[in-house]
């Protein structure tokens, strides 16, 4: 009971947060273990471009923090996770609703911790699809993310900033 009173606190403070809630975007579902989170965004006056279909920059914004909040979570504080790059592809207008599905799965996070304590940092891509309600791909949002052991990424902008100053 307090696990699912956490997911749903953490589900509607994201909702909330005001520079996720002005996307238009909303969490629907948060899995009990954290490593699959559903997003919805539907067509209403804040959402629409001037065409009349989905803004496709609240399509992006649905997607952007998604995969960061999701491995920060599994990873821990030994490690640090940062979106590097992001692009949307638009296959279809987006009207009606919009949904995205995003998953990191066990077996993942084994394999990324066991990459980045070997080589101490490294990017990893992820690729979403935004379905419509036919269930027709709207859209395709690719992200990538820089993972890092945290002492060495500490160690790392220490000598930046030492080469920078001499």
């Amino acid at each position: 009971m307090i696990e699912k009173l956490k997911l749903w606190f953490f589900r509607t403070a994201f909702n909330w947060w005001p520079s996720y809630r002005g996307t238009g975007a909303r969490i629907t579902y948060i899995s009990p273990e954290m490593d699959e989170i559903h997003t919805r965004i539907k067509l209403t006056w804040r959402t629409r471009n001037y065409v009349g279909t989905l803004f496709g920059g609240s399509m992006f914004a649905m997607a952007d923090p998604i995969y960061m909040v999701i491995l920060i979570r599994h990873l821990g504080n030994d490690y640090v996770v940062w979106d590097k790059s992001a692009s949307i592809r638009f296959i279809r207008p987006g009207t009606g609703r919009v949904r995205g599905i995003f998953r990191v799965g066990p077996e993942e996070i084994a394999r990324i911790k066991a990459e980045v304590d070997l080589d101490k940092e490294r990017d990893y891509t992820y690729v979403t699809e935004l379905i419509n309600e036919e269930g027709k791909v709207v859209a395709e949002v690719e992200k990538l993310l820089y993972i890092a052991r945290k002492d060495f990424y500490k160690d790392k902008r220490k000598r930046k900033k030492a080469a920078q100053a001499a």
